[in-house]
């Protein structure tokens, strides 16, 4: 039997039932960084919105940015058709810092290349794309949900300046966009406009950058500067405008009268009025005004509404409405004019002295006054070129007697002729005169004057013609005689000549005496002294 080593007894070692085999590493690794990635993802994703637009031009999922201050902040998700098939919805994913941007008031649209107001926008977004621009509101109440503007924003909210409300009658020319101006410097633009509900004019907002902004007080006057401005008034014709720029896309315009300039300024949304031009802009807010009628018998062709009234100059008041008037007693028509009457400028007062008001004491019985003294209104011509009309108030002492009737409602005012009409009265009379004359008796008269005439002629060519033509000849005798003697050989010119040399030397001679004299007045005493030698 052969012999063998002893051998250890083999100890049976239970199998590990979870060992974690080296291949699984990698894949164990793998899931943890995509868990990781998905926390991160999950923590680093921001909010989810929506925003309502009219049309899905230049928005394309996947690919439209959603930018702010010209970074990317988000992009649009999908874009899809809204359950009444009216607008479109982009839903965007912006970044986890958007979260705070997003309140009530936050602006969104679309840029893309646009024209408006004279200025040119988007022009980058031809070779980029169109991308959603947007602006940060004010408000603290968060939102998610937005209606997208179709119009871009003119100014950032965050912009420097004030915003304003204009009311007018009308648009003009204006647009966004369109630019302000401020003693022809642009200073501001206008942001929207819109029709007002009951359709009586419309309402614009407007806004002003800083610092230009505080030269808008509550006493401003904005008009519209749009092209040029060309008016044909009593005063002639003028031409107004701000600049290029205004004549070509139009534009509007403010200014504070120097009165007003130390007023404080105006708050923001202030409401102010949009007037047509700068006269009706600027013309001076009287605080009385006075309804008067003035009652025409001619022609008031080439007067306006708007037409001054003017008092030796000064413009007291304007044509309000102009009217016709039938009497049923006279059977005549006549031509009301109403008027406004500023008092304040009637009597207001010179230097020191206090500013005048209405009329001192009773206006009823001053009015009487100026009307008893001949103030009357009458028409007159402002402009031979377009032959406007203006009411003039004077005085004319030679006027008719007249009152006021204040028993109408506005009281009445007496009249006077105009210049021309006047002129035209006295030619009428001076023809009806003439149509009174005895013309037929005269031009009988006339032919027997005539006859008389010639032959009293005839008598004269016969008796008196021989004797004249003798006086005559004999009259030319002694011309001819006058003539002779004139003949520079005559012996009456040598005489002539004779005596007008010997007045000279005896002139040269007294000369020499009054030298002498002059020098020796003892001569006359004493008489002329012997020369020494």
């Amino acid at each position: 039997m052969s012999h063998r080593p002893d051998l250890p007894d083999a100890v049976a070692v239970p199998r590990m039932r979870w060992r974690v085999q080296s291949i699984w590493l990698l894949p164990t690794v793998a899931v943890l960084v995509g868990i990781w990635l998905a926390v991160h993802a999950l923590l680093e994703h921001g909010p989810t919105i929506t925003i309502s637009f009219t049309t899905g031009e230049g928005l394309e999922a996947g690919k439209t940015k959603v930018k702010f201050k010209d970074v990317d902040i988000g992009v649009v998700k999908d874009v899809a058709l809204a359950k009444d098939f009216r607008h479109v919805v982009a839903t965007a994913e912006l970044t986890r810092d958007a979260a705070d941007m997003l309140v009530d008031d936050t602006r969104f649209w679309v840029v893309r290349p646009r024209i408006s107001g004279g200025t040119v926008s988007g022009i980058s977004t031809l070779l980029s794309g169109a991308y959603i621009g947007m602006d940060i509101g004010r408000t603290k109440r968060a939102r998610r949900n937005y209606t997208g503007l179709e119009v871009p924003p003119v100014f950032a909210s965050d912009a420097p300046g004030r915003a304003f409300v204009l009311k007018g009658v009308d648009l003009g020319s204006v647009d966004a966009g369109t630019p302000i101006y401020f003693r022809r410097l642009q200073v501001g633009q206008v942001t929207s406009f819109d029709l007002d509900k009951d359709g009586g004019g419309v309402t614009l907002n407007v806004f002003i950058r800083a610092p230009y902004d505080r030269y808008v007080n509550g006493d401003s006057r904005f008009w519209q500067a749009s092209g040029i401005d060309v008016r044909l008034g009593s005063e002639g014709v003028q031409i107004n405008t701000q600049s290029v720029a205004s004549m070509l896309i139009g534009g509007l315009a403010f200014e504070t009268p120097a009165s007003s300039l130390s007023e404080p300024e105006a708050p923001a949304n202030a409401v102010f009025t949009l007037f047509s031009t700068r006269d009706d802009a600027m013309k001076k807010r009287d605080r009385f005004v006075e309804t008067f009628m003035l009652d025409f018998q001619g022609s008031v062709r080439g007067l306006v509404v708007g037409a001054p009234v003017d008092f030796r100059g000064i413009t007291v008041g304007e044509v309000s409405a102009i009217y016709t008037r039938f009497d049923p007693e006279t059977k005549q028509i006549s031509i009301p004019v109403e008027i406004r009457f500023y008092p304040e400028r009637f009597t207001s007062r010179y230097a020191t002295e206090p500013k005048g008001g209405r009329m001192a004491g009773d206006p009823k019985a001053m009015a009487d006054f100026l009307v008893e003294r001949g103030l009357r209104g009458q028409l007159k011509t402002g402009s031979l070129i377009t032959g406007q009309l203006y009411l003039s108030l004077d005085f004319f002492p030679n006027a008719p007697k007249a009152r006021i009737d204040w028993s109408h409602t506005p009281p009445e005012l007496p009249t006077t002729p105009s210049g021309l009409k006047s002129l035209q009265e006295s030619v009428n009379r001076i023809l009806a005169r003439i149509d009174r004359l005895p013309l037929e008796q005269i031009a009988s008269n006339a032919q027997q004057t005539l006859a008389n005439t010639s032959l009293l002629m005839r008598n004269l060519d016969t008796h008196v013609v021989p004797q004249a033509k003798n006086t005559l000849l004999a009259a030319k005798a002694t011309l001819d005689s006058a003539n002779i003697a004139l003949q520079p050989e005559s012996p009456l010119q040598q005489d002539t000549d004779d005596a007008i040399r010997e007045l000279t030397r005896t002139a040269a001679s007294f000369r020499v005496l009054s030298d002498y004299l002059q020098r020796h007045p003892e001569a006359l005493l004493g008489g002329k002294k012997q020369d020494s030698k």
